[in-house]
């Protein structure tokens, strides 16, 4: 995937012609990422949706068990859809180009509560918390 890091961390029970067959399931060509590790073991893994639903099942459980055998503790994956949760960069966005407009909005004749309002509304400060 030409949007992937030219070098990543893959658990060393995935062969490689496994993560080659693999690759070509998920949306855009996206293998999972292994984006951080806590010293206590726990992953932060990014993963991609996979395309066939009826392949989702056996890939996503493959990769799931590879990553638990990885684990120092052998702990199970806990797996959470942030699509569902997060907002996307579209979002993110829209929201910080209303933040610049609201800041560099002149000349400023609001009051301080609708002024906090307005930055409220840009959902700005929710979405960098």
């Amino acid at each position: 995937s030409p949007s992937l890091p030219e070098y990543f961390v893959v658990p060393s029970s995935l062969a490689d012609q496994d993560l080659k067959l693999y690759s070509y399931s998920f949306i855009g060509r996206r293998m999972p990422v292994w984006s951080w590790n806590h010293p206590n073991g726990s992953a932060l893994v990014r993963m991609a949706n996979i395309k066939d639903v009826l392949q989702q099942r056996r890939i996503d459980q493959r990769i799931c068990n590879a990553i638990t055998r990885s684990h120092p503790l052998r702990s199970d994956v806990y797996k959470s859809d942030l699509d569902k949760c997060l907002p996307n960069i579209q979002e993110i966005q829209a929201a910080h180009v209303k933040l610049k407009q609201l800041c560099v909005n002149e000349p400023f004749e609001e009051t301080e509560e609708k002024w906090l309002s307005s930055l409220e509304n840009t959902r700005w400060l929710e979405y960098i918390r």
